[in-house]
């Protein structure tokens, strides 16, 4: 279940903060589109590699400040979603990376 989308504070954004059975799940998205996914080169790219020191540094500081604001105890991880779209065929994939340590 999709709790929000686009928690923003000035020094860092969650894309989606979701629910699944007992652990919340903080989620960032990170999309590429290009025509040639089809042939091999989704195996070839991770967009996920773009989510770098920096990037997880503000991650890991939105994530202390959301969990301090909402003020309940709760079981957390951190996922990201790389998404792929192919837009010339109109198509998408997802390769979904769980429990990554911030």
């Amino acid at each position: 279940q999709i709790i929000e989308r686009n928690y923003r504070k000035k020094w860092g954004e969650i894309d989606i903060i979701a629910q699944k059975k007992e652990v919340r799940h903080f989620v960032e998205v990170k999309t590429v589109s290009d025509a040639g996914f089809d042939e091999g080169g989704i195996d070839s790219y991770r967009p996920e590699e773009n989510v770098h020191p920096r990037k997880l540094k503000r991650l890991a500081r939105a994530v202390t400040t959301y969990l301090a604001d909402s003020r309940e105890d709760m079981e957390w991880q951190f996922d990201i979603a790389a998404v792929f779209l192919d837009r010339v065929n109109r198509r998408a994939r997802v390769r979904y990376l769980e429990d990554i340590v911030l």
